[in-house]
């Protein structure tokens, strides 16, 4: 946008873009949270003699970096609360990278 639009008519439609993703965006991820917590339930199974398999250990730290972001997201959007140390978008975006290469090891047997 910024090659054919100037500073100006740039910040305006950016602005009238991000009003629509300030609105769906949070909705969606309560969505995605909600279907999280559902679906762990469904898939940890069973804990064995043991302990927890591969696949269990990298399903929970998924799940736990997944309510973390639940949790932020929530608390912003219904309560107004903004985040006390982590304030810029670097750690929630690092969080999601993570949970997406975890998600890649989870079948893996090691």
């Amino acid at each position: 946008m910024t090659q054919t639009l100037g500073a100006e008519e740039h910040a305006r439609a950016r602005e009238a873009i991000m009003i629509h993703v300030r609105k769906v965006v949070p909705y969606a991820l309560f969505t995605a949270v909600g279907s999280g917590i559902y679906l762990i339930t469904q898939v940890f199974g069973e804990v064995g003699a043991e302990g927890l398999s591969s696949f269990q250990t990298l399903l929970l730290i998924k799940s736990l970096f997944g309510l973390w972001l639940g949790v932020r997201g929530f608390n912003q959007k219904v309560f107004g609360i903004n985040p006390w140390v982590f304030k810029t978008h670097t750690l929630p975006f690092l969080l999601v990278v993570a949970i997406i290469i975890l998600s890649q090891f989870m079948h893996l047997h090691f």
